[in-house]
C-alpha cells in the first residue's frame, strides 16, 4: 500500500513501484553476478577434452570426419553433447552429468553469451572441417 499526500483536490496516480529484486539492487552486485559463472540445473557448460573418449570401451569416433580426439562437450541437464571440430555433434547417453563433472579439473571459466559464440570461439564450429591428421 501506497500513502499517497493530497494537498489539492486533484487526484494524482502513485509512481509506479519499481519491482522489488530491481529497486534493491547493487549495480555492483549486478555486474558480479553476471560474471560468475552460471550453474545449477539450467546452465549449459562446455569442457575440451583433448584425449580419446572410450564409451562402454569402445573409442568414440566421429562420423563426420573419423577424428578419435580432440572433442568438446557440451552439458545441459543431464545431457551431455560430444562435438567434433568438423561440425559435427551429437548426444551421447553413455556420459552422464556426473561423469561431466568429473572431467572438470581446472577452475578456469570462461563465459560466453550462447553456446554458438563458444563454438566459434573455440574452433568447434566446423571451421577445421577436412583438416584432422591421424
Amino acid at each position: 500500500m501506497t500513502l499517497v499526500l493530497r494537498t489539492t483536490d486533484h487526484t494524482t496516480e502513485p509512481a509506479p513501484v519499481l519491482p522489488a529484486l530491481l529497486a534493491g539492487t547493487d549495480p555492483l552486485l549486478h555486474l558480479q553476478n553476471e560474471t560468475e559463472p552460471a550453474d545449477g540445473p539450467g546452465a549449459t557448460r562446455c569442457l575440451s577434452h583433448p584425449h580419446e573418449l572410450a564409451l562402454g570401451g569402445i573409442p568414440a569416433m566421429c562420423s563426420g570426419c573419423q577424428a578419435r580426439r580432440d572433442w568438446l562437450l557440451i552439458n545441459h541437464g543431464r545431457n551431455v553433447w560430444v562435438c567434433c571440430r568438423c561440425g559435427d555433434q551429437w548426444l551421447e547417453p553413455e556420459i552422464s552429468r556426473a561423469d561431466f563433472d568429473a572431467l572438470i579439473g581446472t577452475p578456469d571459466v570462461t563465459n560466453y553469451p550462447s553456446v554458438e559464440q563458444a563454438l566459434t570461439a573455440l574452433g568447434f564450429d566446423g571451421a577445421f572441417a577436412g583438416i584432422y591428421l591421424k
